[in-house]
């Protein structure tokens, strides 16, 4: 197998990038003229006064008469942005308002960042529930781990709306999709399957997390120190839950250990994988190197050893990219009229991405693309569905 990068070019400029986002990436329009004096008393006052009223009578009419119901807050506190690590929120907010970008291209909703000068949990989350009356949901975005798993586990019990870490589960939905893919074009079936999360920070513990409500049969995560298993005495709490059940054969050791006739590789760590560790796999093996812009392993190093390559990069083919996701899953939600993302809904979205791709499924395709316009109305309206039992 061959992997290549794609012909078209990605190559950007200092100078056009500075200047796409001076003055930032959004904006806020109206949808209504305010061209004469009627327009503005029927916008604003008098007019407007019948609205508030009518609110305060009936709460009902602040999810009909507000953009409040299918707004998205994007919420960062700047501990773990892009690959950059902690740069405060501050310098956070470019990355937030491309996010409220793409929720509005790929989602059809209206998003606004919210960047928070505050690390503390109980601070971030009395901040979202005093905020409540003005948001939908709530898009949790690069918070570090362990902090994130507490954070978002808060706000979801604070609040009666969805709420989501897309840096967990919108990685992990895209990762079960193309995992779903790879599984069907090598033969495989989950059950029989061990695969290998690098990394177990918040995307790792996600993954981890959907691939055992999906029915594979043994994950084994690693992080820095090596393999996680129940007789390590490092661990967090977190990591130790997981230890509990994963790695079902209790394998020790590191990365190569773990790599030892494994089926599938999903690298979510800033660590390196050499050749003679991907080696040890499986033949026809599925290798999904995430980190971006370097992954564990590049693409033409793993294609040696894989039937199937992944990365989380544009210019090679199978990019595993959260817009994918993310968009669908909360815009899904909010037309349910849903307080909750369950894993349900997280496992339907997986389903609908893979299924795009089934019409054409080949090793360097599969995942649909990112700009494909059947992706958010398909996750959406598969996310709605599956929100149903949940209601309530």
């Amino acid at each position: 197998m061959t992997v290549s990068a794609t012909t078209e070019s990605t190559q950007i400029t200092d100078q056009e990038v500075f200047a796409s986002h001076e003055g930032g990436k959004l904006s806020v329009e109206t949808t209504m003229p305010l061209d004469s004096k009627r327009a503005l008393s029927i916008a604003y006052t008098p007019g407007v006064a019948q609205v508030s009223r009518a609110i305060a009578d009936d709460p009902g009419k602040h999810a009909t008469h507000t953009w409040a119901s299918r707004l998205v807050a994007v919420v960062s506190d700047g501990t773990a942005v892009l690959g950059l690590g902690n740069i405060g929120a501050a310098a956070s907010l470019p990355v937030m308002e491309g996010k409220s970008a793409l929720f509005r291209e790929f989602g059809g909703l209206n998003s606004i960042p919210l960047v928070l000068d505050t690390t503390d949990v109980d601070e971030i989350v009395e901040t979202l529930v005093r905020l409540r009356p003005s948001f939908g949901a709530v898009n949790l975005e690069d918070i570090a781990a362990p902090r994130c798993f507490e954070l978002e586990q808060k706000v979801i019990e604070a609040l009666d709306c969805p709420v989501m870490h897309d840096d967990q589960h919108g990685t992990a939905v895209v990762v079960l999709a193309a995992l779903t893919n790879a599984a069907t074009l090598t033969g495989r079936q989950f059950k029989d399957m061990r695969v290998v999360v690098a990394g177990a920070g918040s995307a790792g513990i996600a993954i981890a997390d959907i691939l055992l409500a999906r029915g594979i049969g043994d994950v084994i995560l690693t992080d820095s120190r090596g393999i996680i298993h129940r007789d390590r005495t490092d661990l967090t709490p977190i990591k130790a839950e997981y230890a509990a059940k994963t790695n079902t054969t209790h394998v020790v050791g590191g990365i190569a250990d773990a790599l030892e006739d494994a089926d599938a590789l999903v690298g979510v760590s800033s660590s390196k994988i050499c050749e003679e560790d991907v080696a040890r796999m499986k033949e026809e093996a599925i290798i999904f190197a995430l980190s971006n812009p370097d992954p564990e392993v590049m693409p033409d190093v793993a294609a040696r050893h894989a039937a199937v390559v992944a990365t989380g990069r544009s210019d090679f083919p199978n990019q595993i990219n959260n817009v994918l996701a993310f968009p669908g899953i909360f815009r899904g939600a909010l037309d349910a009229g849903a307080r909750r993302i369950t894993a349900e809904m997280k496992l339907a979205a997986a389903e609908a991405i893979a299924e795009l791709a089934q019409d054409k499924l080949s090793p360097d395709y599969i995942v649909p693309s990112p700009l494909d316009p059947r992706v958010g109305p398909a996750v959406a309206h598969a996310v709605a569905l599956a929100s149903q039992p949940a209601q309530g």
